[in-house]
């Protein structure tokens, strides 16, 4: 991904001083038992940027390194935290930037190669896509790479989410000022470059995951998190502000497979994989099962729309939350120095 820089902080931290919509959304303190938290365990998972739950093999979870890595995906198991497959990747070349990671109904994983550290001058990105392996353990698989642009030139993304029901690929691009969400053809092809055109206008986030029965879509960003239904292939509305914890480079996020529980992941050795219940999931999400239709419908605001917040978060946690971004904006701009240009 493109190093977090003081500038996004400044950008970042009033969404979270001033959230978007009428209020936000409170969750149960508890998660529920199929369902919990995870570290993940293995050391050579240091920058895992992608999260997607396994349909096969149930309590897997698929994710990957950012950049400098190599074309690998692990599976990590979240009763144990220990990395139970990786996968690597042939026929696509040297990844760039690897930044998300998705499941189709098709069986497929979809790996998005769309981080674009230039901020947004490479002319081309890739999305690679094979199928979910049957048996969990290393192996190799030859992969299918697409070509992407995007109709209004090219964007820094670290968001790709597949629809559970249509297969179609969205993408959703960043910047300073926020960003927009992208859809692709109905199908992708290998013969030249597949366009992505941009459909709705989103926060600045890192991460992004369609409900199993594809009645929403969940965003998220360092300091926040949105659910918006979703209906006739489009984002509903300003959404609903989710009680995303607090995780510093925070850059994923998943459904568990029963639609009941939000996943937050972030970067770093260690990292923790946080269960957050999803509000009013009354009964498990299942394709063809659709939500109520949304009181409101629209698109999707900028900056994450305007209004009052009546959530949990105290002036003294925002106080909190705000200066360790602005160090951790810092030290990524150190590590940025020492590192160079890619």
């Amino acid at each position: 991904m493109r190093p977090f820089s003081l500038s996004s902080v400044l950008v970042a931290v009033p969404l979270v001083l001033f959230p978007a919509g009428a209020g936000a959304v409170a969750v149960a303190a508890e998660t529920p038992q199929s369902v919990s938290s995870f570290t993940i365990a293995d050391p050579r998972i240091k920058e895992s940027s992608g999260l997607a739950a396994s349909k096969r093999h149930p309590g897997v979870y698929w994710t990957h390194n950012d950049s400098d890595d190599g074309p690998y995906v692990y599976g990590v198991d979240a009763a144990t935290g220990r990395t139970v497959a990786r996968i690597t990747l042939t026929g696509i070349g040297v990844p760039r930037d690897v930044e998300a990671v998705s499941l189709g109904p098709d069986g497929q994983l979809y790996v998005g190669d769309i981080g674009d550290n230039r901020g947004g001058t490479w002319d081309r990105v890739w999305i690679y896509r094979f199928p979910e392996p049957d048996t969990l353990g290393d192996r190799t698989v030859k992969a299918t790479k697409f070509t992407v642009r995007y109709e209004d030139g090219p964007r820094d993304a670290e968001s790709l989410m597949v629809h559970p029901v249509t297969g179609r690929v969205y993408i959703a691009s960043k910047n300073q000022n926020g960003g927009g969400l992208y859809e692709g053809p109905e199908q992708l092809s290998t013969g030249g470059s597949n366009v992505f055109r941009r459909i709705a206008e989103v926060p600045w986030v890192t991460d992004g995951a369609f409900s199993p029965d594809g009645t929403h879509l969940t965003l998220r960003g360092y300091l926040l998190a949105r659910t918006y239904p979703w209906r006739d292939g489009r984002p509903q509305g300003e959404g609903e502000r989710v009680d995303a914890p607090w995780q510093g480079q925070a850059e994923s996020v998943t459904y568990a497979p029963d639609g009941r529980t939000l996943l937050f992941g972030a970067e770093g050795e260690n990292s923790r994989v946080l269960a957050v219940p999803v509000p009013s999931a009354g009964a498990s999400q299942q394709p063809g099962r659709p939500a109520p239709a949304p009181a409101a419908a629209g698109t999707p605001g900028g900056a994450a729309g305007a209004g009052s917040d009546t959530g949990n978060l105290t002036v003294g946690g925002l106080a909190l939350a705000g200066l360790a971004a602005l160090l951790f904006g810092a030290r990524r701009l150190t590590r940025r120095g020492r590192s160079g240009a890619d």
